[in-house]
């Protein structure tokens, strides 16, 4: 394409002014170039849409006028990035509640562009939230990431780690055979070895180089001391707690407050 509108959807071009008013935010230049032909679905040569360009900034505005003139919620650049995906960059809730009630999938189109694992990445709790609610799977495991959990333990996004654990996510699944708690034992974060092993963690489980998570801490770290305390079996309390939380599967937390049971007993179940 030579720069001028025309055409309806999936146009090829440079970056264009569509592209320069979405990603900068411009309602009204934007509102403008549609009313003047632009197509909105209009590409550049890696497949990169107006609409991509709205959400990686977090305009939801642009993002809204965009999808009501008929921009594709689920179009593909070539580095397998959607609209959703790049929310999960910019951490706009308003983008992706906007996307998600318009249809986006929460599903990655690919593994090298996880909407989940790019939300826990980055340390968008709310982002993860929604994704979860609406079907995302918090035990995808990819072969180079691991689970959400892994990356968000990897990237010591603690209020992440927190949020899947409560929703539900598998606390020893990982990265192969590097759990969690590993990645939290190799990076000394005592807050969060704590919060894994609270919700029941296994610290004897081994990794492919044969190692429980205590061999990987730092020497001299505090966070010794944390394991060495935790090396008997858990108390009856604590497994009462995991086998009941277990039982309600994903979205834990929203289930175990719908209960008629004393407020004081919900907390002790939701580890508050």
């Amino acid at each position: 394409m030579d720069g001028k509108p025309g055409g309806r959807s999936n146009i090829v071009s440079d970056w264009s002014p569509m592209h320069e008013a979405a990603i900068q935010g411009r309602l009204l230049s934007l509102r403008s170039l549609i009313n003047q032909g632009w197509p909105v679905n209009l590409i550049t040569a890696d497949g990169v849409s107006p609409l991509h360009e709205a959400c990686l900034g977090g305009h939801v505005s642009c993002a809204n006028i965009l999808l009501k003139h008929g921009a594709q919620v689920n179009c593909v650049t070539a580095d397998w990035h959607t609209p959703l995906f790049n929310t999960c960059i910019s951490g706009s809730l308003d983008c992706m509640t906007l996307l998600l009630r318009h249809g986006a999938s929460p599903h990655p189109v690919s593994d090298l562009a996880s909407p989940i694992h790019e939300a826990a990445k980055r340390g968008h709790v709310d982002c993860v939230e929604i994704l979860a609610a609406h079907g995302g799977n918090l035990n995808l495991n990819i072969s180079h990431l691991g689970t959400p959990l892994y990356v968000a333990c990897r990237k010591q996004q603690v209020a992440c780690v927190r949020k899947l654990l409560e929703s539900g996510a598998s606390v020893n699944e990982g990265r192969g055979l590097d759990s969690p708690l590993h990645a939290a034992a190799r990076a000394s974060n005592g807050e969060l070895a704590i919060l894994l092993m609270d919700f029941g963690a296994n610290p004897q489980a081994r990794n492919a180089d044969g190692k429980c998570p205590l061999e990987l801490v730092p020497p001299e770290s505090p966070l010794t001391q944390i394991f060495l305390e935790r090396e008997g079996p858990p108390s009856l309390l604590q497994l009462c707690r995991l086998q009941i939380r277990k039982c309600f599967g994903i979205q834990q937390h929203h289930k175990i407050n719908e209960l008629f049971l004393p407020e004081e007993l919900k907390r002790f179940l939701l580890h508050m």
